[in-house]
């Protein structure tokens, strides 16, 4: 045996020694959000502008295991802040509007400086709370920004899905926990503490778009303090599409 055979047969024999998932165990968090960032459709998905979804959704009550009531269309308009730095507070612009046939559920908008809903201009304090209590995905976009911390948790596993975890603090130290897919890296789960206590969303069933590149969950469970809130099913998703800031402006009095 040779030296040159006996160093491979060497090296071999270190590699198989190597601990499955050893390899893993040295990804920090960054290197995780950045792996997240690639799947989700990397700068496209970073730097998208716009988003319209629409599909329909389920709603539970307090009490009970029935829906409380079902949305058949359900819609979402956003205009995304490329400079957010808060992750629990509005930003950008935001309209949703959820209906069953044609009776109006609820409309709740956002254009930047005012919220409202059908019943009229939201008061401020109120706003805020609702709004932390909502708003929190969209801050992974800006994880690799100066003033961004993510710190890698433990691992978890969700609907049988094994996941990193990583914890995104923003630079005015509001904390999201982000659940990363350890095989094909999409966002799996999204929590964070709100007024209404622990908000917790899974994302499933994935539909990849070209051009942008955007990976998309078409479905999504939200839950407030482990019980289930309310399913959304999106069945169309546009992204960078035109949106006519007129959609964003308070109903008029």
């Amino acid at each position: 045996m040779n030296r040159f055979f006996q160093y491979l047969v060497v090296m071999a024999m270190a590699v198989m020694a190597v601990p499955v998932g050893a390899a893993d165990d040295q990804l920090d968090g960054a290197a995780i959000l950045a792996m997240a960032r690639e799947a989700a459709g990397g700068d496209d998905w970073a730097n998208a502008r716009t988003l319209t979804l629409s599909g329909h959704a389920v709603f539970y009550g307090p009490k009970g295991h029935e829906p409380r009531t079902r949305a058949s269309n359900y819609r979402m308009w956003r205009v995304f802040d490329p400079n957010r730095t808060v992750a629990h507070g509005a930003d950008g612009k935001v309209r949703i509007i959820a209906k069953n046939a044609d009776r109006l559920i609820f409309e709740v908008g956002y254009d930047g400086e005012t919220t409202w809903t059908e019943r009229g201009i939201t008061p401020k304090a109120e706003a805020d709370k609702f709004w932390a209590s909502n708003f929190g995905f969209g801050i992974i976009r800006q994880a690799d920004k100066p003033g961004f911390v993510a710190t890698r948790l433990p691992d978890d596993d969700v609907g049988g899905h094994a996941l990193y975890m990583v914890e995104l603090t923003d630079p005015k130290g509001g904390k999201t926990l982000f659940g990363i897919d350890q095989q094909s890296h999409a966002i799996r789960t999204m929590g964070f503490r709100t007024p209404r206590g622990w908000h917790l969303r899974v994302y499933d069933n994935f539909v990849r778009l070209e051009n942008p590149r955007w990976l998309q969950a078409r479905h999504v469970t939200l839950y407030y303090d482990g019980r289930k809130s309310n399913e959304v099913f999106w069945t169309e998703t546009k992204v960078n599409a035109k949106i006519d800031s007129a959609l964003f402006a308070p109903p008029s009095q």
